[in-house]
């Protein structure tokens, strides 16, 4: 029933997307929206995890604060190309981590890539290695803001 309901929102979204409603590109879209289906039912069928994410709240109030941190690492960005006295000294570094589901744990490296500065090249058991811009957005990883708001989430 899943499935099922899933693929009318994906099929909308598909017909906003493209803005063509002819009957070969609507056929195709329902044929590439089956063919998104059909791959989710194998996964979930594979891993034995279930594909969906309650929206809730909580996720909803993540994503705002993720918004405002990601315009707040772009300013700081933006401020280390102009600015000479601001240096930039990339640098990897360790973020270890007691996430263990993998979709938060999936959220938790995307989250960090996204933020201007910040790249997750490897997420393991029990850390992520990132490569940061300067020390200060090391610093900030490693207190756990981010961890700590994804450890709440109900997913």
């Amino acid at each position: 029933m899943y499935y099922l309901i899933l693929t009318l929102p994906l099929g909308l979204f598909w017909v906003l997307l493209s803005g063509h409603f002819s009957g070969l590109l609507l056929g195709l879209g329902a044929a590439s929206v089956l063919l998104v289906i059909w791959f989710l039912r194998r996964m979930d069928s594979v891993d034995g995890e279930g594909s969906f994410v309650r929206i809730s709240f909580g996720l909803a109030g993540y994503l705002f604060w993720l918004a405002w941190t990601i315009i707040k690492a772009n300013i700081d960005v933006v401020q280390r190309i102009w600015a000479p006295e601001m240096p930039i000294s990339p640098n990897w570094t360790r973020i270890e981590t007691s996430i263990t589901t993998p979709l938060k744990k999936t959220l938790y490296a995307n989250s960090v890539t996204i933020t201007p500065g910040t790249l997750t090249t490897g997420a393991r058991e029990d850390h992520l290695m990132v490569h940061c811009l300067s020390k200060e957005n090391a610093l900030e990883l490693s207190q756990g803001e981010m961890e700590a708001r994804i450890r709440k989430l109900v997913l």
